[in-house]
């Protein structure tokens, strides 16, 4: 066997036209010529545009667009801490709102990076695409007339007749899964073309995402509802406590459903170093689907919804409602039922207001309104007055503290309904003049001073808080999410390479072989690759000794064919 070693210099045009169309990037003009015009340089931006480059920065460029949107608060999701920043923040308000940093996703400016993204991938997968729908369609190039140019080549004399080497050369390619076939003299093979399918397949992807992304925000919806054990809900607008919607969202896009909450179950850790963490929070829920649906039953958990057509229906908060009961000078009760009380802990020490605003009448028959501020401990320790020492509901004791006066309801402005406002109300005095507090255990009421009425804490009820949503193009995210991380696995382990295999008769009447490959990137594989075809080539033809060598001396080429 004899081995050819290229010469130094650069390689000439052949290596450039051997590796011709491994890539399937659109070639650009070259930058001399005549002055642009309009139309030229409308080209010009538009392959700077669809070029990758570009729709790699345009994405780096969206994604840094995003970050304000996770650090600010957005009006889309919480009015009110927008509220809160702007009364916090008085001289980056208005820079922000001029920006559009308050709602940074449906800004100008962030829909032109998105747009733009969009436009540039479209622009840049279509001709790669057609082009590589052309190459699929054609057959690899001939072998260049210099085979020794390429980076993986080998050579050696065999006493086999050219067609017999170049039939088993093209049966031996194919049997690796080439495409190989006839061209002249040689063979020309080509293999991983999955490596632009992969390519192809992650910009696509890319699209998918977009637009599963685009179309989630513009369609969908989402609620929230705090539901005392025993009340239900019905899917309309106006049963949700909060709602907020994608711009093209209508009511008439809402799931007609119903559901029922009967029992919530909170467990939890009763020792050790874990104590009072949550074991299991259920909520156990009577629903129906449409207007006349039949009732079903369900357990909606932690991370497990239920789904109702495009709804779904998830658990994300529950607490206390204290059942009291409030009776006027006279005896009559002027409210009666259970008051959702918030969180305050991980014990679930929880406060809130009782608010009367209408029929209550004092001792003297003249109307007025009260303010109760309540606060529980689901487990009561004596001594301990500020904080329940378990979040179950072993040891319920109800603090109370009474106001009469003007809640300030009738103002238009907006209120919590965990909040009092003291600024016109009076609170009720006990027999040392001080405020009025007392603690209740369930079954036990307080009287109000000159009977004024009372207050009764008749036990206490379990609410659940529920987050209904509709977010349409979630399962689209999803596919295009894992095409893009197979297509990009694809591009970055699949190498396209290509294979030669020229078999002719030399002076002295004896088969030379030759065989070289190309890769589309610098790799061990393609010489690795071709020392081990030409392993197997060697044995169905076998070398011959050169002229001038000792005719033992016959070595089969080793893998890892010799490189330049």
């Amino acid at each position: 066997m004899s081995k050819t070693t290229a010469p130094d210099g650069p390689r000439d045009q052949e290596l450039g036209e051997a590796g011709s169309q491994l890539s399937t990037v659109p070639e650009e003009s070259s930058p001399g010529g005549p002055t642009l015009g309009v139309i030229g340089w409308l080209r010009w931006f538009w392959r700077q545009l669809t070029s990758m480059r570009v729709a790699l920065l345009l994405l780096l460029l969206l994604a840094l667009a995003a970050i304000p949107g996770s650090l600010i608060p957005q009006t889309g999701t919480d009015i009110t801490k927008v509220a809160e920043f702007r009364k916090d923040h008085p001289t980056l308000s208005p820079a922000y709102d001029r920006l559009g940093l308050f709602h940074v996703y449906s800004s100008v400016w962030f829909s032109a990076i998105y747009i733009l993204l969009f436009v540039s991938l479209i622009g840049c997968i279509v001709p790669r695409t057609w082009q590589f729908v052309g190459q699929l369609r054609g057959r690899p190039p001939g072998a260049p007339k210099r085979l020794t140019r390429l980076p993986a080549y080998t050579t050696w004399r065999t006493g086999a007749e050219p067609e017999e080497v170049r039939e088993a050369a093209l049966a031996l390619l194919k049997r690796k899964r080439f495409r190989a076939h006839l061209a002249g003299d040689a063979v020309a093979a080509e293999k991983g073309y999955l490596r632009e399918v992969g390519n192809l397949a992650f910009h696509m992807a890319l699209i998918v995402m977009l637009v599963a992304f685009a179309w989630g925000q513009l369609f969908k919806s989402e609620g929230n509802k705090l539901l005392v054990e025993g009340n239900g809900f019905s899917d309309t607008l106006i049963d949700y406590d909060d709602f907020k919607s994608g711009n093209l969202f209508t009511t008439d896009d809402l799931t007609p459903f119903s559901f029922t909450l009967d029992e919530f179950t909170g467990t939890y850790e009763t020792s050790g170093p874990n104590k009072g963490t949550a074991r299991t929070f259920e909520a156990a829920l009577t629903y129906a689907e449409g207007a006349y649906g039949k009732d079903r039953k369900t357990v909606v958990r932690v991370n497990h919804p239920l789904e109702i057509g495009d709804s779904k229906v998830y658990l994300t908060a529950h607490g206390y409602a204290p059942v009291v009961t409030v009776r006027d000078g006279k005896g009559d009760v002027v409210f009666s039922g259970p008051v959702p009380l918030l969180p305050l802990d991980s014990n679930v020490t929880s406060s809130g207001v009782i608010k009367v605003l209408d029929g209550y009448r004092d001792a003297q028959g003249a109307t007025d309104q009260l303010g109760i501020k309540a606060f529980l401990l689901p487990t009561y320790v004596a001594g301990n007055e500020v904080s329940s020492s378990f979040p179950a509901l072993l040891n319920p004791v109800l603090n109370l503290e009474p106001y009469h006066g003007d809640l300030g309801v009738d103002s238009g402005i907006p209120q919590s309904v965990y909040k009092l406002d003291k600024s016109h109300m009076k609170g009720f005095e006990d027999d040392k003049g001080r405020q009025l507090r007392k603690n209740l255990r369930p079954g036990q009421t307080m009287e109000l001073p000159d009977g004024a009425g009372s207050v009764t804490y008749e036990g206490t009820k379990e609410w659940a808080n529920f987050q209904i949503t509709q977010q349409p193009g979630s399962g689209w995210a999803l596919v295009g999410a894992l095409g893009a991380i197979f297509g990009l696995a694809g591009s970055l382990f699949i190498q396209r390479r290509r294979v030669w295999v020229r078999a002719v008769r030399g002076d002295d009447g004896v088969t030379v072989v030759e065989m070289a490959g190309l890769g589309r990137s610098e790799s061990a594989k393609v010489p690795e690759e071709l020392g081990e075809l030409a392993g197997t080539l060697y044995d169905q033809a076998p070398g011959v000794a050169e002229p001038d060598d000792d005719p033992s001396d016959v070595s089969v080429p080793a893998e890892g064919a010799e490189q330049q």
